[in-house]
C-alpha cells in the first residue's frame, strides 16, 4: 500500500479485520478464537528504499495500530520540513480473518494514496469502492478502479490525489466464479454457498441482533436527510446483489439487512421496466382474507426457501419525505414482496410466517429457480 508522506517523524496505520460485516457480536467471537497476530501480518515497510522500524501503539484480536518510524538499524532515514517521499507498507492476512474489503484511512496530510488489489482471474473478480468522509456517509469513489491481467491474475488499481484528511477510503469485491484450488489429489471446486455469498456482499445474515428489533420511524420531513441517505444505501446494494443473481420473482431489500435499523426498505418487481418501490415508515392497514402460500428466498439466509402464506391484497400506508401520508394497494406478486419487507421492519424473518410444521426447502432442493410465482387468473 503506497503512501505519499509529507514531512513527518512518523507515520500511523491501522489493520483492521471484520471477518462478518454488520454482525460485531459474531466478529468479536470469531477474533477471540482465531486473533490477528503480529507473527502472521510479517508487517514490512520501506521508505526511499531502505527498511522502517514499526512501533505497535493497540494490539487487539481484531486489529492493530503501528505508528511506522523514519528510521532503521542503520540510523535515521533524512527527511526534512517541505520534503515529501514515498513510504511502502505491507502484510498478510489469512483467508481465515479476512472478507472480502478493504479500507484505508487518511489520518494524516497525504499528498497521494493508490491502493492494488490481485486476484486469480479464474474467480472472475470484480471491484468497487465508496469514501466516508467526517461530514457525509458513503459514497462512490469519483472514479472506477482500472483492471488488467497479468498471467492469471487480475489486478485492480485505484489513486487519488490529495486524498481527504480523515476520510475512509474504502474497496469491496465479489467472485462471479466458483473459486479453484488445486491440490495434490487434483483441482477441487470449493462452490461458495449463496448465504455467504450475500454476505460477502454486505447483507447482515439471520442471528444478527439488529434482524429481531423493530426498526425504528423517521421524523419526516425532520430527518430527510437520514432517510435519503438510507434509501440510497439501500439502492447501492440492491444493484451489487441483482449483478451475481437473477431475481425472476423481484427482489427486495429492507435497511436492517444493510445495518441501518430505521423503517426503510426497498422492493424492485420482475416486470421489465417497472420502478422500484420506496418504502418509508410502511404500516399494512388493510388486508384480503384471501391467501396463498408460495416459496420465498431471503437475502439474510439465502440457503434455503420457505414457504409462506401472505394475503393477497394489502393497502399499505407509507411516508414521503416530505411528511406526506400515502396509501397504496399491491396484489399478488407485488403484496407478497411488501409483506416480506415490513415484515423485516417489524423485526421478523419469513420463517416466522411459515405455518406449523412446515420446514425450510434446501435451495438445492428448490425447482423455482428463475421463475416467477404463479396465480390464477
Amino acid at each position: 500500500m503506497p503512501g505519499h508522506v509529507q514531512h513527518a517523524r512518523r507515520g500511523h496505520i491501522r489493520i483492521s479485520v471484520d471477518r462478518y460485516p454488520g454482525e460485531p457480536e459474531r466478529s468479536n467471537h470469531h477474533y477471540r478464537a482465531h486473533p490477528l497476530t503480529w507473527e502472521e501480518l510479517n508487517l514490512t515497510a520501506v521508505c526511499r528504499g531502505e527498511a522502517m522500524r514499526w512501533q505497535a501503539e493497540h494490539n487487539r484480536d481484531a486489529f492493530k495500530e503501528v505508528w511506522l518510524l523514519f528510521d532503521n538499524d542503520q540510523g535515521r532515514i533524512p527527511l526534512y520540513p517541505g520534503e515529501s517521499v514515498w513510504n511502502e507498507y505491507a502484510y498478510t492476512v489469512s483467508e481465515e480473518r479476512w472478507s472480502h474489503w478493504f479500507q484505508r484511512a487518511v489520518r494524516l496530510p497525504t499528498g497521494h494514496l493508490e491502493v492494488e488489489l490481485a486476484f486469480p482471474t479464474e474467480l472472475d473478480p470484480a471491484v468497487w469502492g465508496t469514501v466516508t468522509s467526517m461530514t457525509s456517509e458513503a459514497s462512490p469513489l469519483n472514479s472506477a478502479p482500472t483492471r488488467h491481467e497479468e498471467n492469471g491474475t487480475t489486478v485492480f488499481t485505484w489513486s487519488t490525489g490529495q486524498p481527504i484528511l480523515h476520510a475512509r477510503y474504502r474497496l469491496e469485491w465479489r467472485f462471479r466464479a466458483a473459486r479453484t484450488r488445486r491440490e495434490s489429489t487434483g483441482v477441487h471446486v470449493n462452490e461458495v454457498r449463496p448465504s455467504e455469498q450475500m454476505r460477502n456482499l454486505g447483507v447482515v445474515q439471520e442471528g444478527a441482533p439488529l434482524l429481531a428489533e423493530p426498526a425504528r420511524p423517521f421524523s419526516l420531513p425532520a430527518e430527510r436527510e437520514a432517510a435519503e441517505q438510507a434509501v440510497e444505501s439501500l439502492f447501492t446494494s440492491m444493484e451489487r446483489i441483482a449483478g451475481v443473481h437473477t431475481f425472476a420473482k423481484g427482489m427486495g431489500i429492507a435497511a436492517p439487512q444493510i445495518g441501518i435499523g430505521r423503517a426503510a426498505a426497498v422492493a424492485q418487481p420482475a416486470e421489465p421496466g417497472a420502478g422500484a418501490i420506496v418504502l418509508l415508515n410502511p404500516r399494512v392497514i388493510a388486508a384480503s382474507q384471501e391467501t396463498d402460500d408460495q416459496y420465498e428466498g431471503c437475502l439474510s439466509f439465502f440457503d434455503v426457501r420457505g414457504l409462506v402464506p401472505r394475503h393477497l391484497r394489502i393497502t399499505v400506508e407509507t411516508t414521503t419525505l416530505d411528511g406526506t401520508t400515502v396509501t397504496t394497494d399491491y396484489k399478488r406478486g407485488l403484496a407478497r414482496l411488501v409483506q416480506h419487507e415490513i415484515n423485516h421492519l417489524d423485526g421478523h424473518l419469513c420463517t416466522a410466517r411459515m405455518r406449523p410444521g412446515v420446514q425450510p426447502l434446501s435451495v438445492t432442493e428448490y425447482r423455482q429457480t428463475g421463475r416467477a410465482w404463479s396465480y390464477e387468473h
